[in-house]
């Protein structure tokens, strides 16, 4: 089964042909990251612009990529939630309109849902159920994936997500936008045990970032005043560990208490190197088996959308032409 996929629900334009939701025939990404850098930030207003702007050539150097026409396209799959809503509205319209013109099912696919699948492009033998830290700008949640389109939440983050925190500690640190990616990069000069910051106590599986944020702030903030000189390879990598323990110590405790043996890692900071090295590690000493996506496949992408979407058709999971975007909306 071929699938057109269409992302748009931040600041990537994507379309991806994807083949029984496993084998990526093309995937094409324009990336706005550039533009709004000087913006320290994504503007959502100009992200639906360009959106609006580059959708029609991205979607048809996906199929040229792939070496077919839409006619041999079985279905179109689109993000339609969450996401920034005047971005996702630009990928929803377009896909309802080629699904009515070329008189082809529509496929509403769940942003969250999406990231997991991107270990199956990774992992052809990946089945569920498996246990998912998914750790993203906007969503820090551990998920029990217990079918390809059942998931329930069993820790998310009461405030800010790990890769919010990462880049507004990056920003305090006079790193450019994308935060995450600059800090990650100068961390790695740096010892990680040269800064000591509070340990977050909730119950359960739950996290909170802000009072690591509000404490590297407050640091720096503080040495500025103080006119004092901060190394700040060690404060990055020192922040970073503190980051990275809090999302492993808890994804650790949930497959422990929950008896899961498939550890899985998804979303954009996924991407962190620290991270990576510390779950492959920590799966290993516990010999559990863990899936983590390749750097490509970290970051919003089409291909795995078209990989969620197979699954959601096979569900029975289709869209009308009603199909409206969802700013919030929960990956159960």
């Amino acid at each position: 089964m071929l699938i057109l996929a269409i992302e748009s629900s931040c600041d990537e334009t994507a379309a991806a042909v994807v083949k029984d939701g496993r084998e990526v025939l093309s995937s094409v990404i324009s990336s706005q990251v550039e533009e709004h850098k000087i913006y320290g930030g994504v503007v959502p207003e100009i992200a639906g612009r360009r959106h609006a702007e580059n959708i029609s050539k991205v979607v048809q150097s996906a199929l040229q990529g792939a070496e077919i026409s839409l006619d041999n396209i079985d279905a179109i799959a689109v993000t339609y939630a969450p996401g920034l809503i005047g971005a996702l509205l630009v990928g929803v319209n377009f896909a309802k309109g080629l699904a009515f013109a070329a008189n082809k099912p529509l496929i509403p696919v769940h942003h969250l849902r999406s990231h997991i699948a991107a270990n199956y492009i990774a992992y052809p033998e990946l089945k569920p159920p498996f246990l998912c830290l998914v750790a993203s700008g906007g969503h820090s949640h551990i998920v029990e994936c217990k079918d390809y389109t059942k998931f329930k939440v069993i820790g998310r983050t009461r405030d800010d997500a790990a890769g919010e925190a990462f880049d507004k500690a990056a920003r305090t640190m006079g790193l450019p936008y994308p935060g995450g990616v600059h800090l990650d990069k100068l961390s790695q000069n740096g010892n990680d045990e040269a800064y000591t910051f509070p340990k977050v106590k909730i119950d359960g599986y739950d996290f909170s970032f802000s009072g690591l944020k509000t404490a590297v702030i407050n640091l720096v903030h503080n040495a500025q005043q103080k006119g004092e000189e901060i190394y700040m390879p060690d404060l990055a990598a020192s922040f970073q560990k503190a980051v990275v323990d809090f999302l492993t110590s808890r994804l650790m405790k949930a497959a422990n208490d929950l008896k899961y043996d498939k550890i899985a890692l998804a979303g954009g900071v996924a991407a962190n190197s620290a991270l990576r090295k510390s779950l492959k590690k920590l799966c290993s000493d516990n010999n559990y088996t863990f899936y983590m996506p390749p750097l490509n496949l970290c970051g919003d992408n089409a291909a795995m959308v078209g990989a969620q979407g197979y699954y959601e058709y096979l569900s029975g999971n289709l869209a009308s032409l009603d199909l409206n975007a969802t700013a919030n909306m929960s990956i159960e």
